[in-house]
């Protein structure tokens, strides 16, 4: 079992962040936020996605005053997210549920305490935001874009937040690579309390992000280091979040779905496995139970595999094996086998107590 870091616990609307809380997935929208409607629709995709948490970009007013009527209709807690204009910040303060800011760009640090007295006011989390690509000038010129200038900056701005009395906050310290983005959060971890927003910025199309987010997200949850994330991808909704759970799971962070194990495809195949493995995914999608499930398609490592699964398939030539927890259950001809199996996989699910 991992053992997070002990983090501070806040709230970002009804959302937990920290502490012992699961560990929210969240997006951000890419339409224009002052468009009422697509942006509540792209809540919404997000909504059924599974997604805990949205962002939504505030460069102007028009987007600013946008927001009252979003947050009005969406279903998910809101962040605000701020760059140069903490005039905007004031204004998005009233209604949303946390605000962003980067340190790099914000302005001096009279706006900050703006900031943070229109979010005490209404008792909502700030959100450090730092990224390797915009620290602040006196940072950047001494460390560059570093791990070490992304903690100092974090370090900097989180002091000066809470000698303003202000500790409801998280923080987040992105760069565009895996390196620097694991070694700012490890740096930072052991130094504060705050919880951690994970993420990998600027990381790329599906592909390029998938692996990006899945070394770097994963080797941190691994170490315990991590509260809530988002996985970046571009032009993506729904796929981000389906990689961040996927992540979460398969990182044996959050016990939440089938583990589907299959072999790989090759000569010693007896069956259409790649069809088979298809199948069992689209049929399961809904299944919430956190069962080991094997599809294996000889018997080199079928009988092994399904020993120790919940429910298993030992495809041979023609025919094959369904298991439950190693126990033979059926012998059947191939085209029979897996709508046994999905029927012992539903019953697994059904008796399932966690």
């Amino acid at each position: 079992m991992i053992k997070r870091y002990p983090t501070k616990q806040i709230f970002v609307g009804n959302v937990p962040v920290g502490g012992n809380a699961k560990i929210p997935v969240q997006s951000m929208t890419f339409s224009k936020t002052h468009n009422v409607e697509a942006t509540v629709e792209q809540i919404r995709r997000l909504h059924f996605a599974g997604c805990d948490i949205v962002r939504v970009a505030v460069p102007d007013y028009e987007d600013a005053n946008a927001l009252k009527a979003i947050k009005e209709q969406s279903s998910l807690p809101i962040v605000a997210d701020i760059h140069f204009n903490y005039r905007l910040a004031l204004i998005a303060a009233e209604v949303v549920d946390c605000i962003r800011i980067n340190p790099g760009n914000i302005g001096n640090k009279e706006r900050v305490k703006e900031v943070v007295k229109a979010c005490n006011e209404r008792n909502i989390p700030i959100r450090i935001g730092v990224n390797s690509g915009s620290l602040e000038k006196e940072f950047d010129e001494k460390y560059g874009p570093t791990a070490k200038g992304m903690v100092e900056s974090a370090l900097y701005n989180i002091k000066y937040l809470e000698d303003l009395g202000f500790t409801n906050m998280k923080v987040s310290l992105k760069a565009s690579d895996v390196e620097r983005t694991v070694e700012a959060y490890r740096m930072l971890r052991p130094l504060v309390e705050y919880p951690f927003h994970l993420g990998v910025t600027e990381a790329g199309t599906l592909f390029h992000s998938t692996i990006k987010s899945s070394i770097a997200l994963g080797t941190l949850l691994l170490e315990g280091i991590g509260d809530t994330m988002r996985v970046s991808i571009t032009g993506e909704l729904e796929e981000e979040i389906k990689v961040g759970r996927a992540i979460l799971k398969d990182s044996g962070v959050e016990a939440e779905g089938l583990n589907i194990i299959s072999c790989p495809t090759c000569g010693r195949l007896e069956a259409n496995l790649v069809n088979a493995v298809a199948e069992v995914e689209r049929r399961t999608k809904h299944i919430k139970a956190p069962l080991n499930i094997s599809v294996m398609g000889c018997v080199v490592n079928a009988i092994g595999e399904a020993k120790h699964a919940d429910v298993a398939i030992a495809f041979g030539k023609g025919q094959g094996l369904v298991m439950v927890k190693g126990e033979v259950v059926a012998k059947l001809k191939e085209e029979d086998l897996v709508d046994k199996f999905l029927e012992a996989v539903e019953l697994a699910a059904k008796e399932y107590k966690a």
